[in-house]
């Protein structure tokens, strides 16, 4: 009986994995139950062992997708390869992530389709926007909360755009020059204003 619950687990792993890629590359209307399921060795019937519709299937793959930054910072502070905004930037906008979307943000891949999406995959997907700002926000450090969060809001969001951009034009030129010129700006802005922090005398943190 433990063997079958635990290779249950492993089936319906295999099955969140295999789903969270392709809806990447192809989004969420482009890769159906059917092709998953064959993708996984097994048959749509055996779907409904492990989910219950398909919103539930889509919000799990979607779910694990989110989290590779927060990843990132953990194995920093286990005494992984330090981790910075710049190099956050640097690793997001550039043509491996541009050309690999299966492997890569779940929110410039899939962004429109998750807001036509059910109440769950937008609640958890609201709750990982929150959590990415936040971590963006604390690789900016300075003495107003407010305003660091407002640099991580736009930093979040140009990343996000940037790559969708980047993905969606024709012209291979005009794609890398996105990467390339949206990456200088937050990373010269992000430089002037840790420059500008490190200046000033610490004082309270505004909520």
């Amino acid at each position: 009986m433990g063997h079958s619950k635990a290779q249950k687990t492993r089936t319906h792993k295999r099955i969140v994995s295999i789903a969270s890629k392709r809806f990447r590359e192809k989004g969420l209307a482009g890769f159906g139950i059917a092709e998953v399921m064959k993708e996984a060795g097994l048959t749509v019937g055996g779907f409904y062992k492990h989910f219950d519709s398909r919103d539930d299937l889509v919000a799990e793959a979607v779910s694990s997708a989110f989290g590779g930054w927060k990843r990132r910072v953990d194995a920093a502070a286990s005494g992984g390869p330090s981790i910075s905004l710049a190099k956050l930037i640097d690793s997001y906008l550039n043509e491996a992530h541009r050309d690999n979307p299966g492997t890569g943000c779940a929110f410039c891949a899939l962004a429109p389709e998750i807001a036509r999406s059910d109440k769950r995959t937008r609640a958890l997907t609201s709750e990982q926007v929150r959590n990415d700002i936040q971590l963006i926000a604390t690789l900016l450090p300075g003495e107003d909360k407010r305003t660091a969060r407002s640099q991580a809001i736009l930093t979040f969001s140009a990343l996000v755009g940037a790559m969708s951009l980047a993905r969606a034009v024709s012209d291979e030129a005009l794609s890398r020059e996105i990467l390339e010129t949206v990456g200088e700006h937050l990373k010269r802005f992000a430089s002037k204003q840790q420059g500008s922090n490190r200046g000033k005398k610490a004082g309270p943190l505004s909520d």
